[in-house]
């Protein structure tokens, strides 16, 4: 009586049965598949990008010599590693210089030095005093530097454009070789070191307030240049977030906080709070691109941890005091490289004698120690998004790629 019962289970049973072994191969099948998948990924990786070209925009952060080529000279002792002026703000190299190492390539020339310059590897555009808000958008304490970045993205385009024009009219083989490839545009890196003079400009004349308020005009205009190089053939972008802005000695020396607006590393509160924030949308701005530019790969690179780190704990890392500078007087009284009188005395903004010592060079930038090891914490990947070391910037992530 029971096995009538029983019976009519029995295809049922025998269906599900089915069913479950079918569902295990499937899934041994998709996990092999995968497996493959990962592995050719990683194998794509293994050798790294071999940028051909960075091209660099920016502000003093990583300007090497537009300003001295075509405004001033960056005085002595600035470029004392480099044995004379090298057109840099630092006693030696900046992160640009380390990103450059990184890659095997050589140190950026600035694209307006004219004299003895080899572009084959890439161009600087970066300018002293250079902000993301054009000049007349802004105001100003003392001076106008005009290379804003607006204007260094119309020197790239004319630069881009001539190039292709005449590197194939170019017979001699020693002018050709300084000669970016016109193929190289689209498969070289774009590095983008901007923003911190449009807050400094600001806490220099507004209100911290005011400042804040106008952080999204000013990412509006980061994220249109962005698309402008995009349009003009760049792919790979590797952009750096602004730094904790009120750990300069410039500001806390010279705008002392009150006792409340200074945080546990004796830094000015509300100044990095903006500075914060400005990070924060930026971060939201290089996520949105990502889906509107679909074949553009951006990195996002949290410089401000690496900074601050480096602030909050110099003497574990071998600095002296993190408000202390090696070169000038925190720009009141003298600045680098600069005489002035004083208690009507003429003293020199000379340097220290041991710069390896300071995070500051003077008061606003920093040594060659300092951004070496700031180097080394970002160009890992580990302060990243998405966490790829810079060498391998050019390769889209795992996730992103099933995501697409």
């Amino acid at each position: 009586m029971y096995s009538s019962a029983i019976q009519p289970c029995l295809p049922s049973l025998i269906i599900l049965r089915f069913s479950m072994a079918a569902a295990a191969v499937i899934g041994v099948v998709l996990v092999a598949l995968l497996s493959v998948f990962y592995v050719n990924w990683r194998l794509d990786r293994s050798s790294g990008c071999h940028f051909p070209a960075i091209y660099n925009f920016g502000d003093s952060n990583s300007d090497t010599g537009s300003v001295s080529a075509v405004l001033r000279q960056v005085p002595f002792p600035n470029g004392q590693n480099f044995g004379k002026p090298s057109g840099r703000h630092s006693d030696g190299r900046l992160i640009i210089d380390f990103i450059a190492e990184n890659l095997g390539l050589p140190y950026l020339n600035a694209y307006l030095d004219s004299i003895g310059t080899s572009f084959r590897h890439g161009a600087n555009f970066a300018a002293t005093g250079s902000t993301i808000q054009p000049p007349h958008l802004r105001m100003f304490e003392e001076v106008c530097y005009p290379l804003s970045l607006n204007i260094q993205l119309l020197q790239f385009a004319q630069f881009k454009a001539r190039t292709t024009q005449l590197y194939p009219q170019v017979q001699n083989s020693d002018i050709k070789n300084t000669l970016p490839r016109p193929e190289d545009f689209s498969k070289a890196l774009y590095t983008m070191d901007t923003g911190q003079n449009d807050l400094h400009d600001g806490f220099t004349s507004m209100t911290v307030e005011q400042v804040q308020k106008s952080i999204p005009n000013t990412i509006n205009r980061f994220s249109q240049a962005i698309e402008q190089l995009y349009q003009q053939g760049a792919k790979i972008f590797w952009i750096h977030n602004t730094g904790p802005i009120g750990c300069l000695p410039f500001f806390v020396i010279n705008y002392p906080p009150k006792p409340d607006n200074v945080d546990q590393t004796g830094c000015i509160k509300s100044y990095n709070e903006v500075a914060q924030e400005f990070n924060r949308q930026l971060k939201d701005m290089v996520s949105q691109l990502r889906s509107k530019l679909g074949d553009a790969l951006l990195t996002y690179v949290d410089i401000y941890s690496a900074k601050y780190s480096l602030i909050s704990e110099a003497e574990i890392h071998g600095f002296v005091d993190p408000f202390g500078q090696c070169c000038g007087q925190n720009g009141k009284f003298r600045e680098c490289g600069k005489k002035a009188v004083v208690n009507g005395t003429e003293v020199d903004g000379a340097s220290c004698t041991n710069p390896s010592e300071y995070i500051s060079w003077d008061g606003i930038h920093y040594t060659d120690a300092a951004n070496q090891w700031v180097a080394g914490r970002i160009l890992n990947g580990s302060l990243s998004d998405p966490p790829l070391p810079i060498s391998e910037a050019c390769h889209k992530p795992l996730h992103l790629e099933l995501k697409y």
